[in-house]
């Protein structure tokens, strides 16, 4: 059986950031009805919108404080439904993030299990120790003991994977598994085409009273192997996903499996397993470290791709998949720097870095703003990360002489909220996104903006566009994938279906690169940069791509 999603192309959209409508400077559903054109024209045929339930934003809406309504931010629940209509009508379809590990501290059922202990909703978060004791070493993602003393001091404390005002659900609890349905199929019943599961893979946890061994057990450890990936994952997500297909067969199920091997991957989605249809992994990317400075922490320094990783990365992905599922496709997303930040820096290398990953086998996700080159903000101060580590690695990097000009700058280009910048429409003030500041704000290192990309030939929009039409053929959705060997300084595959077959080669290197290829492949489909091709060897400019076909 076919679905729409064997064919997606999703385009991410961060809500905040992508239009406003009513002067508040924070984009909303109106801001994103009004640019629909604009998405059609992109090509693409299915949007991801990160969360817009209600929502105090301790972390920009992922602490949900009501699955059953609209943020006020973000609109009303009318404005949602002409949203999925307007969609609709354009043949777009609309997928929700759906965070089912955690909810809002100000959640009426968390607020019940506190003022109660005896409710049932006590049951529906993890509480445990006594006497305001840590039952355990794990620390929290967000830093500091996942373990938060119950504010109502009833001596025990809840369990929080991210912020202390996140608590961490129960899903060991039947009643709170069949809420979560509830939840779900109100939503797919309105009229949405499918679910991303946010932090799916954490919905279990092992043993509460067992420690993690660590050096020190007054710190608190990351503990991963003891929340993430755990066998009832899989066990309590099951029903989930059946009860989802039964009632909206056609509805898509994208799990956000950050930490999961390609093993666990082919396990989520699996057919005979009856979970998910694709799983977004933080697997593909592995930085060289080699030249970073072993004095500073690494998170905020750049660092370059490993290439020769990603490329073994790649083709494992793609044949261990290749009979099982889909596999995401992306350069970035919410929680990660930009790629025309951290990896392509001109118009012909993101281009062609584009062509590498969308064409080859699996389901595209591009990040708003992508299409234009959007790079991360520069930010001139360390309060406008509004994250501890910032301020710790800034102080650190100017004890050791670094100006704090440049460590800023260094945070700006690896941390995920600068990647967070509103879309740029015009050249206006507040680039056409609003009337007033926008609630994100910094120093852009390039100016773009999309009305300028629109109208010319050449721009990475139009690029994109023509991406997104070749992607469309049947032989770059169902084709097979072959990853021929070149060499480090250079990405080649194939895709073969029946007798179509087209090969995409990407150069990798600053320098001309020359690739031996079949003669057979001499019809160009898109191309990126220059190349040259005589008598089967391929001669790719510097960061060039093309696409050949038989």
């Amino acid at each position: 059986m076919t679905h729409w999603y064997d064919n997606a192309i999703i385009y991410q959209i961060y809500p905040k950031s992508f239009q406003d409508s009513n002067g508040d400077g924070i984009g909303d559903l109106n801001g994103i009805r009004q640019r629909i054109p604009y998405l059609k024209k992109l090509g693409i045929n299915a949007v991801w919108l990160n969360p817009i339930f209600v929502s105090p934003q301790v972390d920009n809406g992922y602490d949900v404080a009501d699955y059953f309504a609209i943020d006020p931010a973000m609109g009303t629940m009318a404005d949602f439904e002409q949203l999925i209509k307007q969609l609709h009508q354009e043949k777009i379809k609309i997928i929700l993030d759906l965070v089912l590990n955690h909810t809002s501290d100000q959640h009426p059922w968390f607020q019940k299990a506190i003022n109660n202990p005896k409710s049932k909703y006590r049951n529906y978060y993890l509480f445990a120790g006594s006497n305001n004791k840590r039952p355990n070493n794990w620390g929290s993602f967000f830093g500091g003991s996942v373990w938060e003393s119950d504010p109502k001091n009833s001596g025990q404390s809840y369990f929080h994977l991210f912020d202390k005002h996140m608590p961490d659900l129960n899903w060991a609890n039947p009643a709170l598994r069949q809420e979560m349905i509830q939840v779900a199929e109100y939503w797919l019943a309105k009229g949405i085409d499918g679910l991303r599961l946010d932090a799916f893979i954490h919905i279990a946890k092992a043993d509460l009273r067992q420690n993690f061994p660590a050096p020190n057990d007054a710190e608190p450890v990351i503990a991963e192997p003891f929340f993430a990936n755990l066998p009832q994952v899989q066990e309590w997500l099951q029903p989930f996903c059946q009860q989802i297909k039964r009632d909206f067969p056609d509805a898509l199920l994208l799990g956000e499996a950050a930490s999961a091997n390609v093993n666990l991957a082919a396990d989520y989605t699996s057919k005979k397993n009856s979970l998910l249809d694709s799983v977004i992994t933080f697997r593909y990317f592995t930085d060289d470290e080699s030249k970073i400075n072993p004095r500073l922490p690494a998170q905020y320094q750049p660092k370059e791709l490993d290439w020769q990783i990603f490329k073994q990365t790649q083709a494992i992905w793609q044949q261990t998949l290749a009979e099982i599922s889909l596999p995401t496709l992306y350069w970035n997303n919410h929680d990660m720097p930009r790629m025309a930040t951290r990896l392509a820096h001109t118009r012909i290398q993101i281009q062609s870095l584009a062509m590498l990953m969308y064409l080859q086998r699996g389901i595209p996700i591009i990040y708003y703003g992508e299409e234009l080159g959007l790079q991360n903000l520069l930010f001139t101060s360390d309060k406008e990360f509004a994250d501890e580590t910032v301020t710790q690695f800034i102080a650190q990097a100017k004890s050791m002489g670094i100006s704090e000009q440049e460590a800023l700058k260094m945070v700006s280009a690896t941390h995920k909220l600068p990647a967070r910048g509103v879309m740029p429409w015009t050249d206006e003030p507040h680039d056409g996104f609003s009337s007033t500041k926008p609630w994100l704000d910094g120093q852009k290192m390039v100016k773009v903006d999309a009305c300028s990309e629109v109208v010319d030939p050449d721009s990475i929009f139009n690029f994109y566009r023509q991406l997104i039409a070749l992607k469309k053929r049947k032989l770059f959705q169902a084709g097979r994938f072959y990853l021929r060997e070149t060499g480090q300084d250079s990405y080649v595959y194939q895709r073969d279906l029946g007798n179509s077959s087209a090969l995409v080669a990407v150069s990798l290197s600053s320098q001309k690169t020359r690739i031996r290829i079949p003669r057979a492949y001499h019809h160009e489909e898109l191309t990126a940069g220059k190349y040259y091709l005589a008598d089967g060897e391929l001669v790719l400019m510097p960061y060039s791509g093309v696409v050949l076909s038989k």
